[in-house]
Formats: structure tokens, sequence, C-alpha cells
């Protein structure tokens, strides 16, 4: 069950700390004075000053994209639930496509909205799939990674029932987002396997590829964190522009937790926003925790400015959630409790609400950090002053 969290000093020195302690780190060895060496030289996770915010968003370079010439492009209705898929144009690659979920009964009345971000999870195949059903349902490999992450659920489909207006759209590399294989160079795409179907090959040639995008972005002035940030930015906007919507929030887990960070920084009309199994200090990732996260997790300059967890609490003074797994196999308990102390910092600054839940889980979004986050985003997203549709 989800308990308090416990207590850290910021600043407290770690295995991982470049300040100080021990010096050779997982999957650096010998070359882990190299983390010292850097920190002296180059000022890393400095206390951020005033205007974070901006100089975070020029850092990463978030586009400034809008979602154009939106379509309707099928709708249809399951059980208690109402879906519409939409799509629009960002202005490069193919039509985004996205999931509009409410419940069946709602009609036109306004609701609550949350956008809902899908996980990155190894799987580019999928986007909106991996967390929402379209009218075809759900593949395979999309029910194996709900049973690993989910708890089993579509959980923006659930959601929905609960009274929100809830929009799930695809990033970049991604479901309708996806790079051709045709388009990746050689040694990226591959040979096709025996036995990996479509699904499987694009996904292993995507992870090699989710490189040659990052090299792109940061020799285009911009950063694989901030090309998505920008698509989820245009993606709130029409949220907030359909007239069945009011006040949106954001929830995500993991990558999707990320970008659910990345919009509460740098959108100051998201209402409240939800990080699920995301958040540690990039001092504590240092000790072996580097390779197993996305590029999106790590903008070129950022570390100049600011600690992650600095970059998270740009979203006060709106209310945020953190929720913070304790056996979670690619985050350091220690660098959870460093995030936590330095988000509530913050938060005490701003006098603001920050819930910073640890949990006796893994790297998931079970059942029950579900209904928390869902009671959560139904206090503090409400639609015309009130509660949620019912």
């Amino acid at each position: 069950m989800p308990s308090d969290p416990p207590t850290a000093r910021d600043g407290a020195a770690a295995p991982s700390d470049p300040a100080g302690g021990p010096r050779r780190l997982r999957h650096l060895g010998e070359f882990s004075a190299l983390a010292g060496i850097a920190a002296a030289q180059r000022g890393l996770f400095p206390r951020p000053g005033p205007g974070l915010r901006e100089r975070a968003r020029d850092a990463l370079g978030v586009l400034d994209l809008t979602a154009a010439d939106v379509r309707t492009e099928r709708t249809w209705t399951a059980g208690a639930l109402r879906g519409e898929e939409v799509s629009w144009d960002v202005g490069f690659g193919p039509r985004t496509r996205a999931y509009v979920l409410r419940p069946r009964e709602a009609g036109g009345a306004v609701l609550p909205g949350v956008l809902a971000l899908h996980c990155h999870a190894g799987m580019k195949w999928a986007g909106k799939e991996k967390i929402a059903d379209g009218p075809e349902g759900h593949s395979p490999e999309v029910a194996g990674l709900r049973a690993a992450l989910y708890g089993g659920r579509a959980w923006a489909g659930e959601l929905a029932l609960r009274g929100f207006t809830v929009l799930v759209p695809d990033a970049l590399g991604w479901g309708s987002r996806r790079v051709p294989l045709a388009d990746m160079p050689e040694n990226v795409r591959g040979r096709p396997e025996p036995g990996l179907g479509e699904a499987g090959r694009y996904d292993a040639a995507a992870a090699r590829h989710e490189h040659v995008l990052a090299k792109y972005c940061t020799v285009l002035g911009t950063s694989y964190a901030g090309v998505v940030a920008g698509e989820d930015l245009a993606a709130a906007a029409y949220l907030r522009a359909r007239p069945d919507t009011g006040p949106v929030g954001c929830a995500g887990l993991s990558g999707g937790g990320l970008r659910a960070a990345l919009l509460g920084a740098f959108d100051p009309d998201t209402a409240a926003v939800a990080v699920v199994a995301m958040v540690s200090s990039y001092r504590d990732l240092l000790d072996g925790y580097v390779a197993g996260h996305t590029w999106m997790l790590y903008p070129p300059g950022l570390s100049r400015l600011c600690d992650l967890p600095d970059l998270v609490a740009c979203a006060a003074p709106r209310p945020l959630l953190v929720w913070y797994g304790e056996h979670d196999a690619i985050l350091p308990l220690s660098g959870m409790r460093r995030a936590h102390t330095m988000i509530t910092a913050h938060y005490r600054q701003a006098q603001a609400d920050y819930t910073g839940v640890f949990a006796d889980a893994g790297h998931e979004f079970g059942l029950a950090a579900q209904e928390r986050v869902f009671g959560w985003l139904a206090r503090y997203v409400r639609a015309d002053g009130g509660g949620p549709w019912r």
C-alpha cells in the first residue's frame, strides 16, 4: 500500500553524486572520474534561479507546434464509452492520430479533460493503443505490456468512464508517427529475423533509430524531448479548444510520465500534472541507471541549468502528483528520495499542492496507483468549477 515517503536531505552525498563518495560508477568503471571532472568544470545540477522554465525551454529547444487541419476519422461506441479517432498535422511527418474517449451518456456535456500520455517501454509499433482501445481492440503484444505495466487495464478508457474527456495521442516515433523502416539506415533497420513479426521487427529497429533521431534533433538545435514536448503542447491546446472539454490535466507512466512532467513545466494552462514512475535526480541515475532510459530524458544542456526534479517542480503553482515505486528496477530509490525532497521544497516555497506517494511497487502503473491518480485528478481537474461529471 502507498505510504508517506521517507525523507532525505537535498544535496546529500550518494554513491552516484559527483560531489563526493566512491567514484566507481556502474557502466563507466575505470572512466568514472569523468563524472567528477565534468561536474566541477561545467557546474552541473546548480540550484536554479528565476526564469528556469524559460531557460529550460530554450535548452530543450521546445518547438512551437500546432494541431492543424483536425479531422474526425471515425467514431464508435463500446459499452459505456464513446470513442472518436481524430488526426491532425503538426507540420512534419505523417498525421498524428489520437483517440478521444468520453462516457457514452455524457452527450455534449462539458467534462474536465486529461491528456493521457503513452509510455515508451521499448514498444514503438503501438503508441496510444498501449493505454486505450480503439474499435478493433488490442493486439497480443499490447495485452502483454498492459499485464506487465498497467494491471491489465486500458487505463485511459477507465479514466474516461470516471467523467473525463481523455485524449490519447501518438508521439514522434510511435504508432501513427512511426518512422518507416525504409527511411532508416540499413544498419539500423537490420535484417528480418525468423519468428519476429512486423511489430517486433519495427520495435527492434526503432530502438536503434532513436539514437539517430536524437542526433538529428541535436544538430537541428532542438532535442528529442523538445520535439515530443512540442507535439504534446499542441495536443493539449487542441483538447482545451474542444467545446465539450473544460480544464485539462495530464498523466502518464515512465516515458509518458516524463512527457507529463515536461507538459507541466512548459504549459501554464495545464490544470494538474500526475507523473508515475519517472522522477529521480540525475545525480543518482549516474550509477548504472542511465542506459535504461530514452533519449527524451537526456536533453543536452539541461543538467547545467538544474537537476531533473527542479524542472518537474516548474509545474508549480499547479497541483502535482508524483508516484514513486520503491522497487523500481530502472530508477534508484536514493534518486527518488532526493527528488521528493527537492520538489517538496519548491512547492512549499510556492505554497502549492504537491503529493508525493512512495508505494511498495516497481516500474508500473498498477490498479492501486491508477485509482489514486484518478481520484486525485477528479479533485484537481474540474469542469465549470464543480466536480467531475457523473
